[in-house]
This record gives structure tokens, C-alpha cells and sequence, in this order.
């Protein structure tokens, strides 16, 4: 069942964050920041809405980077309950969309909880100064293409962000899978 991103405050700081990433290293807020701004986007690896997204995403998330806008993704979900998103499948799907970016393993949830992370795919772009000022979705895309010539709305607000430090007034939830929490 679909879960729309509820939403956030703009101007929330961004929280801190130290996670094991697949390839390897460990990441903090510091290392995936971008001089311009940054996004930090929860996903995971079985979701539809993420993977008809993904390619998106990624050649998305390489015109941002080049323009100094930091991005990571981050997998929160319960991996003993949902398998096809444990570290070891992470490592596998980073791999088959080529990931430019961290793909960090939040095993405890805390960091998704710190963000009020709800979906996957769920979008949070900050400006330099790590303040929330986007939480909308990628584009209009669901499980589906967007139309033809359809905006890049995480681009051009990222874009703005990074030029004006303000993003569109109009943003659009982004819709997914909800984050699947472990038992408390």
C-alpha cells in the first residue's frame, strides 16, 4: 500500500548520521555534503515505486553532483522481515544501477526516525547551510514514466537551492512504500 511523504518543517537541520555504506567505507553528514546543498533520499531495494524510479534517480543524482550538490541514499528498512533489502542486496542493487553516490545501511533505524523518513522513495534536499528546504519527490513518476518533458522537480529545486537558497513553494509529497520498521 502506498504511503505519501508527510510534511516536514523547512529550515529543520539536517541530522547527523554515521552509516556503513556498500561500498565499503563509512559515511557521515560531512563526507556526502555538497558545497551547494544536499540530498539524502531513503530507499530500498524491493520497493516498486523505487525501482521504477531508480535510473531516474541516478542520472538525476549525477547532474546534481556535478553541479556540487552532495547526495546519498539511505536502506532503513528491516531487513530480517523484508531479505531482499539486507546489506548483502544493497551491495547487489548499488551495483546494477552503477550508484554514484553512498548507498548507506541505517540497520537501526535511527537515522530514518531523526529525518521522519516515511517512504521509499522520500526526498529531503537541503541548501549549504544543511537547512531543510525541499521534501518533494523526484518527478511525477510513479510506478510509471513521467510524461514526456515532464518537470525534474528534485533538479530544479535542488537548482534553486543552490543559486537563490530558496526551492519552489509548490512541492509535491513523493508517494512509496512505507518504511518497514522493526517491532518495538
Amino acid at each position: 500500500m502506498a504511503t505519501t511523504a508527510t510534511q516536514a518543517v523547512l529550515d529543520t537541520p539536517a541530522a547527523e548520521f554515521r552509516l556503513p555504506a556498500t561500498d565499503g567505507k563509512t559515511y557521515a553528514l560531512d563526507d556526502v555534503a555538497g558545497e551547494k546543498g544536499t540530498v539524502v533520499v531513503f530507499i530500498c531495494n524491493h520497493c516498486p515505486y523505487v525501482k521504477a524510479v531508480i535510473d531516474r534517480m541516478v542520472s538525476d543524482a549525477r547532474v546534481l553532483m556535478s553541479e556540487s550538490v552532495g547526495f546519498a541514499a539511505i536502506c532503513s528498512n528491516d531487513a530480517a522481515s523484508y531479505p531482499e533489502d539486507s546489506f548483502e542486496n544493497m551491495k547487489r542493487f548499488a551495483k546494477a544501477h552503477d550508484f554514484p553516490f553512498p548507498y548507506l545501511h541505517d540497520e537501526t533505524q535511527t537515522v530514518a526516525r531523526a529525518y521522519g523518513a516515511v517512504c521509499t522513495p522520500d526526498f529531503f534536499g537541503y541548501n549549504a547551510d544543511r537547512e531543510l528546504k525541499y521534501r518533494g519527490r523526484l518527478d511525477e513518476g510513479r510506478t510509471t514514466p513521467p510524461r514526456a518533458g515532464a518537470p525534474r522537480e528534485l533538479v530544479e529545486a535542488m537548482r534553486a537551492i543552490a543559486t537563490t537558497g530558496v526551492a519552489p513553494a509548490d512541492q509535491k509529497a513523493s508517494i512509496g512504500c512505507s518504511i518497514k520498521w522493526k517491532d518495538e
